[in-house]
């Protein structure tokens, strides 16, 4: 078994839809910047590169599903977090409404960070 974690892509999945390939590919980068405005409290670096998205879906009548995850089960914010989300991808053009689902399996670790957010943190 490889002990690395894979990096996870936000944007995998999105197989087919009946929404235009061009509209679909917007809206990736879209819900992606809006994810990267939306800051854990306790480490300067965004949700998205802190490697806390696990999965996100855009169902054909433009609802957006969010599978996400936390630092840690006791986080301060884990009430609160989900909204930050639901605001900030709300508010994408083109969205009709976003559910988030937290889950924590599996555990979030720091190897689901990206460069950027190990720079921002220091360790890089």
């Amino acid at each position: 078994m490889d002990d690395q974690i894979p990096k996870w892509d936000a944007r995998e999945g999105i197989i087919q839809s009946a929404i235009p390939e061009d509209e679909v590919a917007r809206l990736s980068d879209d819900i992606v910047a809006a994810l990267k405005t939306v800051y854990d409290p306790e480490i300067p670096a965004d949700i998205f590169e802190l490697g806390l998205i696990y999965k996100v879906d855009i169902e054909d009548d433009r609802m957006v599903k969010i599978m996400m995850t936390l630092t840690a089960p006791g986080c301060p914010v884990a009430g609160e977090m989900p909204g930050w989300v639901e605001n900030a991808v709300g508010a994408v053009e083109g969205v009709s409404g976003v559910e988030v689902e937290m889950t924590f399996d599996p555990p979030w670790t720091p190897e689901r960070m990206s460069e950027e957010a190990q720079v921002a943190v220091g360790w890089y």
